[in-house]
């Protein structure tokens, strides 16, 4: 049996591939047709196998896309037939069983033949089924044979497989449409034209006509479906043929165009099909007199505010006098769920050619439409259609609620949109869950722990009943629905169809989401929620140097499911990080909060592109130092309003780089106060003197820095230089690198490469316990560690510095009062020619006893753990080499 032939549901066992790939392939399609994939996609596609195949004497018959024929097919269950269309092969079915039955009940076997009369011979197979022979013999009566042995049967018809096996022998002739390009059999191309490209109309007789409508009476405006198909928006026709002024137009644009080209051939009776639907119609409607109270609770009840109060009195006043209804019902159009009302306009615009506007309301989706301008803004036919339901049905303009607890039905929204355009209001609400909603640094273990069994809530409703902002009691509207489609992501399955609800205080107009953790649940952007135990996982994984797209792949293969991007879920995570309480109370079991020791080094992987001539200066009175505090704020403000925006560049919270508001992360017991010194923008000023010939970068690691360039900035450079741009990246290196030895050259280098990079700069201890990092804007320079190392309430004894000349030279010129670095200027011993005689033998020999056991004596300003004040300033191995001055210690 054909693997397409399945017994039920059930499906081929998948297995990874170990001869072209080591993904999955799907087991009824060849790789043509469904390349090879993770295997959470194979069940993916195998659903959509099922969605296509035929049910068939309890087998499954999936469609065929391996090497059996070049178009996907079906494969007979009796006979070895493939038929491509679905509706062929089901009747195929039926009539293959039939004809398989009568061929299988002819088939050879033992059998016994008997004459009953001298005119009949019955012949009798018991092999396969009861089948009766009769045999013409008016010579022969009561003749019976013995045996098969000796009598000689009469010959009965054999089928054989090959016999029974058919096959299209004439080659299937492929053509494409002219139109749409679609591939089909050459037999079929005229007929597909026909249905799909030609544009024919149905006659307009009483049994087929589109539905229509009267809604002006005195004027002959009707609203007719637009079309027979489909979703079908009503638009309007007139036909007035008495009075003065007579008319016969309908708004459709197309159907304009074809009666002015129909005038212009002389044929002044054309009508397009919506007018000509209209002399079938039967239905009129009424037009209620909208009453000014109503107008005025809507306006108490802040749906819309004086001012359009009296703009709808004044549009009603105007229809009153021209004699037009106002607002109409209109009881025709698709689908149900969405209510349709023609309101006056007296401008003749593009969207009310016939002076009047279809204004639509969903109610599932709860939206509004107006031709005159788009969903988010609100107009006056809105409002004119708001009062008109208001009047006629309130009920869609309240909750309702229901005695079963898993169904909320929502209120409605009106034109304000969600989340709210204002950037004041969105800074608001995302204040408010930065103060309110933050997580616990400890969570309680049944919120923590994952379970499989656990069943969430499918409705998400903000838990306030009254506004925190506004003063007094002021309750808050009924619940809102934001979306029925919202996902919960788990380690284990993601929930789907679960409904997300807001709530909105009418005085201040903010807006309340469900943020609540107490569910297990935290909400990203009212879409995609993330439980707790997925959101600890991925902190985890990232501890121990996993990234969050692995994280995202490895879920997607544990469960079979498809999860969102890696990108979306990294957001969702980030935000869940920005709104939990983090106790930074951590500090090595070893060095304690203030570590003798450090290690000081910059990662390149972090740096970020970023032209630094676009920054501005900062302000005239900024002093170097930034609030730490206000400043990680602000990117934890950052990452929440993520939540209320379709990307990054939307967020009116972006934290941009900056000099006077760039801070870095210094460990609370760490640093001195809550203010940390940032002077990278003095790098752009010209150094002085002194701090010139001590601090320089090498041509080798200059050199070393161009070749981790790629290709393009080379030949960028190459051309800034004045050297040939062609050729490969190879020859580019080995023209810069020998024009180098020329200063301009090398001044254009350094400005591309060094000047231009950026980074993390890292202060740790030596176990590894990071104390300090920050962003950096510029290249790396000594300043950048020297501002973090004057923030600390303590600096260290040691510090280990691919630069130590470098760092100790710009701190004691830093502060010259006190000398950071002393004695010796941060060296070891005293830079005489004995010592450093000693030291290139590798025999000179320093003692610092207090780094084993503290001082007993401490001294004056001496740190809290050695008792010394100290403090020396050494190159690790990896960069003995990088200065040349023998004074300093290697």
């Amino acid at each position: 049996m054909h693997i397409t032939i399945q017994k039920g549901r059930s499906l081929p066992a998948l297995r990874r591939c170990d001869t072209c790939c080591i993904d999955y392939h799907c087991p009824f399609c060849s790789s043509a047709v469904f390349q090879s994939t993770k295997l959470s996609k194979v069940r993916t596609h195998l659903e959509s196998h099922f969605n296509r195949a035929v049910l068939h004497e309890g087998y499954t018959i999936h469609r065929c896309g391996l090497h059996c024929r070049p178009q996907l097919h079906y494969l007979c269950i009796h006979c070895q037939s493939m038929l491509f269309r679905k509706s062929d092969f089901i009747k195929h079915l039926s009539l293959c069983k039939e004809d398989h039955s009568a061929i299988t009940s002819t088939l050879p076997g033992t059998a016994t033949t008997t004459f009953q009369d001298p005119t009949t011979t019955t012949t009798t197979i018991p092999s396969l089924s009861t089948a009766t022979t009769t045999i013409q013999d008016p010579t022969t009566k009561n003749t019976t044979i013995p045996s098969l042995s000796t009598a000689t049967s009469p010959t009965l018809p054999t089928t054989s497989s090959e016999q029974m096996r058919r096959v299209r022998v004439k080659a299937v002739l492929k053509k494409k449409c002219p139109i749409c390009h679609l591939l089909m059999n050459k037999t079929n191309l005229k007929r597909h034209i026909e249905r799909k490209h030609t544009s024919k109309q149905k006659d307009i007789t009483a049994s087929s006509h589109l539905q229509s409508e009267c809604i002006d009476l005195e004027n002959g405006v009707y609203t007719v479906h637009k079309s027979f198909h489909g979703t079908s928006i009503p638009l309007h026709v007139q036909n007035k043929i008495w009075g003065g002024n007579q008319q016969v137009c309908c708004e459709s644009t197309e159907c304009q165009v074809n009666m002015e080209l129909a005038w212009r051939s002389g044929l002044k009776a054309y009508q397009c099909i919506h007018l000509k639907s209209i002399t079938y119609c039967s239905s009129y409607a009424c037009s209620p007199v909208l009453c000014e109270d109503t107008l005025t609770e809507m306006v108490n009840n802040k749906w819309f505010g004086e001012d359009k109060k009296k703009v709808c009195l004044g549009l009603k006043n105007l229809a009153n006098s021209n004699h037009a209804p106002l607002s109409v019902y209109c009881k025709i159009g698709t689908p149900q769920s969405v209510k349709y009302i023609s309101i006056y306009e007296p401008t003749v615009s593009y969207y009310s050619r016939l002076g009047r506007v279809i204004v639509s309301y969903d109610t599932k989706k709860n939206s509004w439409h107006c031709p005159c301008h788009t969903t988010t803004r609100s107009c006056i036919h809105k409002y004119i259609a708001k009062w008109h339901l208001f009047q006629t049905q309130r009920e869609l303009f309240r909750k309702v609620r229901s005695r079963d607890e898993n169904r909320h039905d929502e209120a409605d929204l009106g034109d304000i949109p969600y989340p709210p355009k204002d950037e004041q209001k969105l800074k608001v609400m995302v204040q408010y869950i930065l103060n309110n909603k933050k997580l616990p640094v400890v969570l309680p273990e049944h919120l923590r722990l994952p379970s499989v069994e656990k069943q969430y809530p499918r409705h998400l409703i903000p838990e306030e009943m009254m506004c925190q902002h506004c003063p007094g009691n002021v309750p808050l509207s009924d619940p809102i629905l934001i979306t029925q489609k919202a996902k919960i992501l788990t380690s284990s399955r993601i929930v789907h169809d679960v409904s997300t609800y807001c709530k909105s205080c009418h005085q201040c107009g903010t807006y309340f989401r469900y943020q609540e953790w107490k569910d297990g649940i935290h909400n990203f952007n009212d879409r995609i929620l993330l439980d707790l135990p997925l959101c600890i996982t991925i902190r985890n994984m990232l501890q121990v140097h996993t990234a969050v797209s692995r994280v995202v792949e490895y879920l997607e293969r544990t469960s079979g499911v498809q999860f969102p991007s890696s990108d979306t879920v990294l957001q969702g995570y980030l935000h869940f990080e920005a709104l939990t309480e983090h106790d930074y109370q951590y500090s090595c079991v070893n060095c304690g909060d203030h570590p003798p020791v450090v290690i000081m080094d910059l990662h390149k992987k972090g740096a970020f592109h970023l032209s630094v001539s676009d920054l501005s200066p900062p302000p005239e009175d900024f002093n170097g130092e930034v609030d730490m505090q206000i400043f990680w704020e602000a990117l934890s403000v950052e990452r929440i309003g993520r939540g209320f925006v379709t990307s990054q560049q939307k967020n009116p919270f972006t934290v941009p780089p900056s000099f006077h508001f760039w801070a870095p992360w210094i460990g609370p017991k760490t640093c001195r106060s809550n203010h940390a010194l940032t002077t990278e923008y003095k790098k752009v000023r010209p150094p002085k003197p002194t701090e010139v010939s001590e601090i320089t970068v090498t041509e080798d690691r200059l050199t070393e820095e161009l070749y981790k360039q790629k290709v393009q900035v080379v030949r960028n450079l190459c051309k800034e230089c004045g050297l040939d741009p062609s050729g490969s990246r190879a020859n580019l290196l080995l023209r810069l690198s020998s024009e180098m030895k020329s200063r301009q050259t090398y001044d254009k280098v350094f400005q591309k490469i060094w000047s231009a990079s950026g980074g993390w700069a890292v202060i740790m201890c030596p176990c590894g316990i990071v104390y300090s990092i920050k962003c950096q804007i510029r290249a790396e320079s000594p300043r950048d560690f020297a501002d973090m190392l004057l923030s600390w309430k303590h600096m260290p004894n040691v510090i280990i510095y691919d630069f130590a000349r470098g760092l100790a030279t710009h701190m004691n010129l830093r502060e010259p009062e006190r000398l950071p670095f002393n004695p010796f200027e941060g060296r070891l011993s005293p830079p005489t020619p004995d010592n450093i005689a000693k030291a290139k033998d590798g025999k000179l020999k320093v003692s610092l006893p207090w780094l084993n056991c503290k001082k007993i004596i401490p001294d004056p300003e001496g740190h809290p753990i050695t008792g010394s004040a100290e403090h020396y300033a050494l190159y690790d191995r990896f960069h003995e080499n990088n200065t040349k001055d023998p004074r300093f210690p290697h």
